[in-house]
């Protein structure tokens, strides 16, 4: 139990110092970029700072499958280099049960960052969007909650909030839907319900509708028309409603469940978020994997100038299933996939691979 212990706290230390100097590096990288991304704009050098802060969290998350294997060969070419194993094997420990402690520190900085880091990079992302948008003037056109989704666009005659019980993947096409129009000074002016909304080049065909003036007429309601088909104007095109979903990692990992039903809900395709939800759930293995893999190549006396061609064998391979599982997950997302294959076969075939190599090595 003592050298498990000493063995998971020497890993833990590893991974903490190359988390902080990615850290270090990450912020000014993305210092640099803001500032040229942002330099011809009114935004100010604090504005800069505070953009760069809420983005770090996104890319450190993103890497850390990265961290992970570069925490596992250091700490094992560290016991290498100072015949710790050696000494380990001698008192009868193979080097299996040493891979114990690692991996489950491994499991456990899995757990914590889905289940503690995920909500707050999510968090972070959704505030550096809102923030990105505000410099740009831009915000976004589209919210779905339990009532529906809404939408909302502009006018030269002022803003018309949109909402529909449901609608069609691309949000093109809306079904028993609401159009409430407001002037330039903000009161309403005109209500319109109808069966359904069509989004063409620069408006909205309505069928079987029915218009109240809230503006003019002294009684609405007793002066309300119908028509079989109206044109609404509309600035709004598929393109931007599609962008105002935003990326999954913008929602917390405990709420994605909910919104993926109000996604079904609402008719639109909840495949994107289905396969990042399932991917969050196997980070903790895939991070397990990073360190078996690791392992695989320096868990052993490192002798002559082989050391680095295992390194550059370790780090090769992590790519590669990294690259395996991205490619996996963007044939999840086109639904060629089921989601839970494209997001579990990778981690999994990963630890299934690198536990060959080392019963391989150990046991020959």
């Amino acid at each position: 139990m003592i050298l498990h212990r000493y063995f998971a706290r020497r890993f833990m230390m590893t991974f903490a110092g190359i988390f902080g100097v990615f850290f270090i590096i990450m912020t000014f990288l993305d210092l640099v970029e803001q500032l040229r991304r942002y330099a011809s704009t009114e935004a100010s050098f604090s504005d800069i700072v505070v953009l760069t802060m809420l983005n770090v969290p996104k890319g450190i998350y993103g890497i850390l499958p990265l961290i992970m294997i570069l925490t596992a060969i250091g700490l094992f070419l560290s016991l290498a280099r100072s015949s710790e194993l050696v000494v380990t094997r001698a008192a009868g420990r193979s080097a299996l049960r040493a891979l114990l402690a690692p991996l489950s520190v491994a499991l456990v900085i899995g757990v914590a960052a889905v289940a503690a880091f995920n909500p707050i990079v999510a968090s972070t992302s959704k505030q550096f969007e809102m923030r990105v948008n505000a410099i740009r003037g831009e915000t976004s056109v589209l919210s779905i909650s339990a009532s529906g989704l809404w939408l909302r666009q502009g006018t030269s005659e002022g803003q018309t909030v949109i909402r529909a019980q449901n609608a069609n993947l691309d949000g093109t096409a809306l079904r028993n839907v609401s159009f409430m129009t407001f002037s330039p000074d903000g009161r309403p002016s005109q209500r319109i319900e109808a069966a359904s909304a069509q989004l063409i080049t620069g408006s909205w065909t309505l069928s079987n509708a029915k218009i109240w003036d809230l503006q003019t007429a002294p009684l609405p309601e007793a002066s309300a028309t119908r028509r079989d088909q109206l044109s609404v104007p509309s600035s709004l095109t598929p393109d931007q409603i599609r962008d105002s979903f935003g990326t999954p990692s913008s929602i917390p990992i405990w709420e994605l469940p909910a919104f993926i039903d109000r996604l079904h809900t609402a008719g639109f395709s909840a495949q994107r978020h289905l396969v990042w939800f399932h991917t969050e759930l196997a980070l903790p293995v895939f991070l397990v994997s990073m360190v078996m893999i690791g392992a695989s190549f320096t868990l052993r006396h490192q002798r002559g100038g082989r050391t680095g061609l295992m390194v550059m064998f370790a780090i090769l391979l992590a790519f590669v299933i990294y690259f395996i599982r991205n490619f996996a997950l963007v044939l999840g997302e086109n639904g060629q996939l089921p989601a839970v294959l494209a997001a579990w076969a990778p981690p999994l075939a990963a630890v299934g691979l690198s536990l060959g190599f080392l019963l391989h090595h150990e046991d020959g």
